[in-house]
């Protein structure tokens, strides 16, 4: 393996600077992303309150936090409680493969939502660049399925944020790094899981 010619750096001063740079972010997420996460929450509590189910969706880091979230709320957040309709659409392989392969990958989550998504469902689409071709699919045919649209980018809100209507919920974690924004988006996934069971627990859901 190749030897950089510049001066590593301390191992100390990696960890400082990677842990002051996430905290960065998310104490920015406090000051610009409350209004947004508080909207999200409301849309998926009316979601699940109603009957209806969250769908998600999302490649690479992204995909893990979609079967992430959608873990926690079938499963338990904080507290015992019953499941909670969630379903990350990354997990099928056999059809992940087959319509990739078949047809185009850039349709392998829109197809799942023509199949699953009702009116009144919600679609969590997770995109660090907000760019994602498949996840613009998803997005594209929930709206026209008369669905619920809450996405996760980084500041810039790419694509998804020219695709969002102004009843969908954009959460743009601010920060241009796809590590920090990663970071960011499982922060805002824990807190809507925690408001939902919050909610729960107040009878409002």
């Amino acid at each position: 393996m190749p030897v950089s010619s510049s001066t590593p750096k301390d191992a100390r001063d990696i960890i400082a600077e990677h842990l002051n740079a996430g905290a960065a972010t998310i104490q920015g997420m406090l000051a610009e992303c409350l209004d947004d996460l508080l909207a999200a929450a409301d849309r998926w509590i009316t979601t699940l309150s109603q009957g209806n189910k969250l769908l998600f969706c999302g490649n690479g880091g992204s995909a893990a936090d979609a079967q992430h979230l959608a873990a926690e709320l079938m499963g338990r957040f904080m507290g015992e409680r019953h499941p909670l309709p969630a379903i990350a659409l990354t997990t099928d392989t056999s059809f992940l493969t087959a319509w990739s392969n078949d047809v185009a990958f850039e349709l392998v989550f829109a197809r799942q939502v023509e199949g699953l998504g009702r009116p009144g469902d919600t679609l969590v689409a997770i995109s660090t660049s907000g760019n994602s071709p498949n996840v613009l699919r998803a997005v594209e045919q929930a709206q026209r399925q008369e669905m619920n649209i809450v996405s996760f980018t980084g500041q810039s809100g790419g694509q998804l944020g020219h695709l969002s209507r102004p009843d969908d919920v954009l959460i743009r974690i601010p920060s241009s790094d796809t590590q920090h924004v990663q970071e960011g988006h499982i922060t805002a996934g824990h807190v809507l899981c925690a408001l939902v069971e919050n909610a729960l627990r107040s009878g409002t859901a």
